[in-house]
């Protein structure tokens, strides 16, 4: 049976329509004796204008999930849309080409070039893809995260949260349809890991941004809509605007995190 789960939208959100959604995604790595399951059988519906956190026990399938709804990653069988557009039916140049222009990316690990200033960084998408800047957006989103007095430092310059804003920033930047975020305060304290998910909330609830992260932080997960959890592939519960505490617990169950 289909396991499906609907996070909630952002209660300022008036649209119910999909940004990202899995249809029945299996993925399956190797063949034979050696295949190993990291989905089964996984369907997902991600409102647009939601802030939703994926949590689940190491091996649970949150990187594999992540990868297929980012299109980085092609499903065994199933179907992956962004909006109306099938990713897992899209030829590797539209696909590249959709996943640079329509989502957003930020990781633990910045992936920032330490040779460009924070503006060269935030602009390096349109760039390498002959796209025009929107100016304007541009001012609006490094001002959004606080980085607007920081254009001409590079990265070395910066703190680990200050780094995270302009990944942030470079992400959002393409106004992608969706903002996909990997264990982004794993590298962070706490004190700028909360500045850092509280600047997602504000996104979320401000603009109206799709904001889905993987997380193993109780806390992180707290600033979401709704906490999706997974465990050995399969969606294992969910929670709507729960505590960390509750998030804890929750994970208890799961087995080892």
């Amino acid at each position: 049976m289909t396991s499906v789960w609907h996070p909630t939208a952002h209660q300022g959100n008036t649209g119910t329509a999909a940004a990202m959604r899995l249809e029945a995604v299996t993925k399956t790595y190797g063949s034979g004796e050696q295949a190993v399951t990291a989905l089964n059988d996984v369907s997902l519906a991600l409102p647009r204008g939601s802030f939703t956190a994926v949590m689940g026990p190491s091996g649970s399938g949150k990187s594999t999930f992540l990868h297929c709804l980012a299109g980085l990653d092609r499903p065994t069988s199933g179907r992956v849309y962004l909006g109306d557009t099938e990713l897992s039916g899209l030829k590797e140049a539209a696909l590249t080409a959709v996943r640079r222009e329509r989502i957003g990316y930020v990781f633990q690990a910045y992936n920032l070039m330490a040779a460009l200033t924070v503006q060269q960084n935030v602009t390096l998408v349109p760039r390498l893809a002959n796209k025009p800047v929107d100016r304007a957006w541009l001012r609006e989103v490094l001002e959004r995260v606080g980085m607007h007095g920081h254009v001409d430092r590079k990265p070395g310059q910066l703190s680990g949260g200050q780094q995270q804003r302009v990944a942030i920033a470079r992400a959002l930047v393409t106004r992608p349809d969706a903002l996909l975020a990997d264990e982004p305060t794993g590298a962070l304290d706490s004190r700028t890991s909360q500045e850092v998910l509280r600047l997602f909330r504000q996104i979320v609830d401000e603009t109206g941004q799709t904001v889905l992260m993987v997380t193993h932080d109780p806390v992180a997960a707290s600033y979401a809509d709704s906490v999706v959890f997974l465990a050995d592939g399969r969606p294992a519960g969910e929670l709507h605007r729960p505590s960390a505490e509750q998030v804890a617990e929750r994970m208890t169950h799961l087995g080892n995190w």
